[in-house]
């Protein structure tokens, strides 16, 4: 026979880690918010539109980027150095040019076809005009070195650098008039204030801008005979030579800086959706608790697990879990708790109505005297048990609102031992006491403590009888201290040694009966617990002995860190 598989209400064939509610297969996806849900389907990387933290991030790491690129291009060492580079290139030119014209000098001047000669001879620069000046500052020769060839130089596009240009020309123009280039510009304005200068005896080299404002380099240098300057020799590099190589540069610069923008707006993307995204879940399903207007569907707040993140998205994942499973675990707390009080109070109270009412058709004496006693006793019961259930509710708070500190577990005990021990020896009960003889240092609440080791005693001290014997002592046990309290009573029923601990459990004689709220083993548990220490029950057997035979009495066992 085969099995039929299992189906949803909707008709689809469960999957494996479905969850069965009711008489209906669910995903576990359906129980998250559908509002959180379709906004996680929605996305994809991450969403810049709804995530504020996303776009910081991108709009920083861009914004570094660009300033990073923008410093470079604005200190423009490159051009610097090109700039002295071509000044102390084109002075050496300008020696050489000078050491031909010399060497080519005929007679005790230099002449003009000395000069065309000379100037013919010389090796000249691409775009590099030479000129040579007689002593008086006449014109002897000129020459033009050969045209800069675009394709042996190697000049390659600059489509970037050329179009913010043509946006910067355009903006600028707007504010600014550009002067038109000057056709008629002559190179020999540019040497001619060099002359003087160089008619002196000295190198001069200056810098400018030619007529289309481009880079203009100028040199002038003496050719000397015989110990006197006989000619000048001029040059003058062809115009934006530099500016050309520094465009190429920036152009390179800029082509970095588009494929840098590119890799870091990718990185900055999933930077942001490893970030943003999990911060966006926890928000939201946070959030989820918070609009109390908002309609929301069946079950418990949902945070999402990120606890394999080593980071501190991870941490605030399990910080986040971990509190709302404290406020959950608090809430059923409170509301078991609320439930317990209402049914012991309601005991008392059934008792004080049953009185009450029986007192109104009583006739005799006696039985009124009766039930007045039964009222007393109801009455102060009530007034027991809210005087410890005040306390219980809070304690939790009280515990958290006091400052810890350091104190001598050995002296409080002492200090406790000698009052209670009083009290026991006058009940016909032996008190022992077996502290040992060094400090024990510990960190908490001392008052809190005490009230865990007076509860302790007394309750065995109320188990006793005459004759009997309570024994408290303490030993440290490595990072750990051990509390006992042994009486020799007449020990924990073996049911019982897993509910003494729970709120209003008594297990006491009939005698004592209504003289214990139940919560005192419940308040000393959570005090300890508060601690980081643990505290349980056992009963005191004889070595070997049956488990089914009679305990020789109980023991409670307090640990606490040191």
């Amino acid at each position: 026979m085969t099995a039929q598989p299992r189906m949803s209400k909707e008709g689809r064939p469960a999957k494996s880690g479905d969850l069965l509610l009711g008489d209906d297969w669910v995903s576990p996806e359906h129980l998250v918010d559908p509002a959180l849900r379709e906004g996680r389907g929605r996305r994809g990387i991450v969403s810049l539109n709804r995530s504020p933290l996303a776009r910081k991030i991108i709009l920083f790491n861009l914004m570094a980027l660009v300033l990073l690129v923008a410093g470079v291009l604005f200190l423009n060492p490159f051009r610097d150095s090109l700039v002295i580079q071509r000044e102390q290139g084109l002075i050496t030119e300008a020696m050489l040019t000078a050491n031909v014209v010399q060497a080519g000098v005929a007679g005790a001047a230099v002449t003009a076809d000395d000069a065309t000669r000379a100037l013919g001879n010389a090796a000249l620069g691409p775009g590099v005009e030479a000129f040579v000046f007689a002593p008086d500052g006449t014109l002897l020769g000129r020459h033009t070195g050969d045209p800069r060839n675009i394709a042996d130089t190697g000049d390659r596009s600059t489509l970037i650098v050329d179009a913010l240009n043509f946006v910067w020309t355009g903006v600028t123009g707007l504010f600014a008039r550009n002067d038109p280039a000057d056709p008629a510009f002559d190179p020999e304005t540019i040497v001619r204030p060099l002359f003087d200068r160089a008619a002196a005896g000295d190198t001069v080299v200056n810098t400018g801008r030619g007529p289309s404002g481009g880079a203009l380099f100028s040199v002038a240098t003496p050719v000397a005979q015989n110990g006197s300057v006989v000619a000048v020799v001029a040059l003058t590099s062809a115009e934006g030579e530099i500016d050309r190589l520094v465009r190429f540069e920036r152009e390179q610069v800029l082509q970095m800086f588009v494929v840098a923008l590119m890799v870091s707006l990718g990185l900055s993307l999933v930077l942001a959706s490893t970030i943003a995204n999990p911060l966006s879940d926890l928000a939201a399903a946070a959030e989820l608790g918070r609009d109390r207007d908002r309609k929301m569907g069946p079950g418990r707040v949902r945070i999402p697990d990120l606890a394999a993140r080593p980071d501190e998205i991870g941490r605030l994942s399990v910080a986040m879990r971990g509190m709302v499973a404290a406020l959950y675990d608090r809430i059923d707390a409170n509301e078991q708790f609320a439930a317990d009080v209402a049914h012991e109070i309601k005991n008392p109270l059934a008792s004080l109505r049953s009185a009450v009412g029986t007192l109104r058709v009583a006739k005799r004496d006696d039985q009124k005297e009766k039930l007045l006693e039964v009222i007393e006793h109801d009455v102060r019961r009530l007034d027991r048990l809210v005087s410890d259930i005040s306390n219980a509710s809070r304690l939790d708070s009280e515990l958290v609102k006091e400052e810890e500190e350091e104190f001598n577990l050995v002296i409080t005990l002492s200090n406790l031992c000698e009052y209670l021990g009083q009290q026991a020896e006058e009940k016909g009960v032996e008190f022992i006491t077996d502290f040992p003889a060094d400090p024990i240092t510990i960190h908490g609440l001392e008052a809190r403590l005490a009230q865990v080791f007076v509860n302790l005693i007394t309750n065995a001290v109320s188990f006793c009888e005459d004759g009997d014997a309570v024994r408290v002592w303490a030993r440290r046990r490595s990072n750990r201290v051990l509390v006992v309290v042994e009486d020799t009573g007449p020990g924990i029923p073996e049911q019982a040694l897993t509910k003494v601990f729970k709120r209003f459990y008594s297990e006491r004689p009939q005698v004592q009966f209504g003289q214990h709220s139940g919560l005192g083993l419940a308040i000393s548990k959570q005090i300890v617990e508060a601690h980081g220490g643990v505290i349980w029950a056992e009963n005191i057997r004889p070595t070997n002995a049956d488990a089914g035979s009679d305990p020789l009495g109980a023991r409670f066992v307090v640990g606490l860190p040191v």
